[in-house]
């Protein structure tokens, strides 16, 4: 039933009550699209902003690198490794992990792509088949550093690449000294970033993984057992096979065998 209309009220009085309602629910609706497109308006002003920061963070330069137990190359980006095997001959590591391989790249088409480091590949350099990504990259190195008690790292990958890198490294070993060594090459510049279309296409989608591995990161205490992880990066991070079953048939056998003298 609908309330009956105080009778002292004037018929002026009246239509200004029945109206009061709608008049206050137009003003909430009105203050709260307000509220909401200022608070778009504010979260677009920190993207842009940390992107900006993110961008303009990035190392134009390589620099010198300091002595570690060992170094690790994450696979992607050109020249990386041919910079991971020189840090090994200027002994800034005694090993040398190469994570992320084509299967169906063995030692011999690295010695191919890198003639002066055919020793070191014989002797001093493991490969990586199982890592898919980042995160894996991160898996598969800390199992490598757990089986070689090493306490320090220099990391090796692109310098666009190096936050977030960083970021899922020490996250995956708290306890493991890693040292950046950004790979820097004239195929990325990202000295003028603003105004390159290439380069912001390349560091739009890198900002943005990087703040999703922030905030997965601030969720999860392990990568390996991360279900995010899987969600993110469409399937696991690392090959569910093990490392003897990955590789060319060279490659297999050769680990095989060494496993064969070891035991």
């Amino acid at each position: 039933m609908t309330a009956a209309r105080p009778t002292h009220l004037t018929r002026a009085e009246g239509d200004l009550a029945d109206a009061r309602p709608i008049v206050t629910r137009t003003s909430f609706r009105r203050r709260a699209g307000r509220a909401l497109l200022w608070l778009a308006l504010g979260g677009v002003v920190v993207l842009v902003g940390g992107y900006i920061n993110f961008a303009s963070r990035l190392a134009l330069n390589e620099a010198s690198a300091p002595r570690t137990d060992a170094i690790v190359v994450v696979t992607g980006g050109a020249q990386r490794v041919g910079d991971a095997i020189g840090l090994l001959h200027a002994d800034r590591g005694s090993r040398l992990l190469i994570s992320g391989v084509n299967e169906r790249t063995g030692r011999e088409e690295l010695a191919k792509l890198n003639p002066k480091a055919r020793e070191a590949l014989a002797c001093c350099v493991d490969l990586d088949y199982r890592a898919r990504n980042t995160i894996g990259n991160a898996i598969e190195t800390r199992r490598w550093v757990r089986q070689h008690g090493f306490r320090s790292l220099l990391l090796v990958t692109s310098n666009y690449h190096m936050p977030r890198t960083m970021l899922e490294f020490n996250h995956a070993m708290p306890g493991v000294r890693i040292v950046p060594y950004p790979v820097v090459t004239d195929q990325v510049d990202v000295t003028a970033w603003w105004k390159d279309w290439h380069t912001i296409r390349l560091l739009v989608p890198e900002y943005a993984k990087y703040l999703v591995a922030n905030l997965r990161s601030l969720v999860e205490d392990d990568p390996e057992t991360s279900r995010l992880s899987v969600i993110i990066g469409g399937r696991k991070p690392v090959s569910p096979k093990s490392g003897d079953q990955i590789g060319p048939e060279h490659e297999k056998r050769s680990r095989v065998l060494g496993q064969d003298r070891g035991a």
